[in-house]
């Protein structure tokens, strides 16, 4: 499970990867975006084997999150 893990975070976020200018000069800057591309990856991203976001599969939430409702979330903090 961790080397899954760990191949979705570096295709889903070329920060990860070596040889790129995507990096973030700020930790503060690297954080936000882990941040963000997990709360995609958990609730706005349909996953294959689940047939559903893992927030859905949790009961966390009822419905699946558009990236707008993601951004609207990013905009009152």
């Amino acid at each position: 499970m961790v080397e899954r893990q760990n191949l979705s975070s570096t295709h889903d976020n070329r920060r990860f990867t070596r040889l790129t200018n995507g990096y973030s000069k700020k930790l503060e800057n690297h954080i936000h975006m882990i941040s963000i591309m997990y709360m995609v990856y958990n609730f706005a991203k349909i996953h294959g084997s689940l047939r559903t976001s893992p927030a859905q599969a949790a009961g966390v939430t009822n419905h699946l999150w558009s990236l707008m409702d993601v951004v609207e979330l990013l905009n009152k903090a």
